[in-house]
């Protein structure tokens, strides 16, 4: 297969500047500037975008960015691309290289889609220097190889992709907004202000103390971080949650379900399945008599926690903040209409994780001509 270069068929790749070093500020509103970080793996995220004058838009104009160019990541996480659809024009950053198709027989979209490409990221990997600060340079950008076929091919493979993406677009609009209504109904159920029919008796407040006994993770904690395959899960309760697996079998937590409290960072996750512990900041919680931990955790999630300094705080503080709570009846009706609200949006979560998984499989097919379009689609 003929192929050209990235830089062959683009204009000038170029990259962005930081505007503070040349004397502007950051505004409150003005032209969108985008960080390497707008540049994810899911997407443009322009909550991680800042904005910059006209002016400082003007005098950066050599890297400014419309609509229908392609971004990439050059710095950090190298490779990631988004392609700019519906924010007009903006600015980018020094660890973003823009890419502007000007070769007629190539389409944008399928330069953007065969980018996007795991193997695609796998390269640019490969090929990065600096190991405190990984980077690939702008000549090495433009040294991509391009696979040269049929522009009309080129534009059947992008629309199928393109429809994927509206796909998991779809179910990912979905997801947030049956979200955005848990949220809602959490706010309203876990404080009273609305109540389920039949239940009229008032809430008593109660310290979380009395709502939850802790254990400490002492007998819990991992040995070693030598993460296997499989095996017994090893929890965070931060974002990461599940760090990896291991195959020891002494002191697993088995009591579950169960809420894993970080004293530290005060995050906090339900938990269901046996695990062993990585922090010993991690509290291990569980319901006392006459008490919903579903409930609980669910109503844990509205406290605005607050940690002030790096010290464990369960026993001395967090443990005594009161909240409103009603009969356990009443407890167990909220808990079952917010597991239902869950169960739709891992339902969401599933589908989209599909659709992920047939995209993955399409760009494998088609990027790399292993399949071929139908001639009539192509012609």
């Amino acid at each position: 297969m003929a192929r050209k270069t990235l830089g062959e068929i683009s204009t000038f790749i170029t990259k962005g500047a930081t505007p503070t070093t040349y004397g502007y500020k950051w505004q409150t509103f003005g032209v969108p500037f985008l960080r390497s970080e707008c540049v994810s793996s899911q997407g443009l995220d322009m909550r991680q975008s800042m904005f910059i004058s006209e002016g400082a838009d003007q005098s950066l104009r050599r890297s400014r960015v419309k609509d229908g160019d392609i971004l990439m990541t050059i710095t950090g996480n190298v490779g990631r691309v988004v392609r700019l659809t519906g924010i007009g024009s903006a600015n980018i950053n020094q660890h973003i290289a823009r890419v502007r198709i000007k070769d007629r027989n190539f389409d944008p979209s399928f330069v953007y889609h065969f980018l996007s490409q795991g193997t695609m990221r796998e390269y640019y990997e490969s090929i990065v220097t600096g190991q405190a600060y990984p980077q690939i340079s702008l000549v090495q950008v433009r040294s991509t190889p391009m696979p040269e076929i049929g522009v009309e091919e080129q534009k059947e493979i992008a629309r199928a992709l393109d429809d994927a993406d509206e796909l998991i677009g779809t179910l990912e609009g979905l997801i947030a907004k049956k979200q955005a209504i848990k949220q809602g109904m959490m706010q309203q159920l876990l404080t009273g202000r609305t109540r389920l029919e039949g239940f009229t008796e008032p809430w008593g407040a109660r310290p979380l103390g009395d709502l939850l006994a802790y254990e400490q993770p002492g007998r819990y904690l991992v040995a070693t971080t030598d993460y296997t395959p499989s095996g017994i899960p090893v929890l965070t309760a931060g974002k990461t949650f599940i760090l990896g697996r291991t195959q020891e079998r002494n002191g697993i937590f088995e009591a579950v379900p169960v809420i894993i409290f970080d004293d530290f960072t005060t995050a906090s996750k339900y938990v269901g399945f046996p695990f062993k512990a990585k922090s010993s900041a991690m509290k291990m919680l569980s319901a006392r008599t006459e008490v919903n931990l579903r409930f609980v955790f669910e109503r844990m999630q509205l406290i605005d926690f607050v940690a002030v300094d790096h010290k464990r705080r369960w026993i001395a503080e967090y443990s005594r903040i009161q909240v409103a709570v009603p009969s356990r009846n009443e407890q167990d009706a909220v808990a079952a209409v917010i597991q239902d609200a869950d169960r739709e949006i891992e339902v969401l979560n599933q589908r989209r994780a599909k659709a992920r998984a047939i995209k993955q499989g399409m760009m494998q097919q088609l990027l790399t001509g292993r399949v071929r379009l139908p001639a009539e689609a192509a012609a």
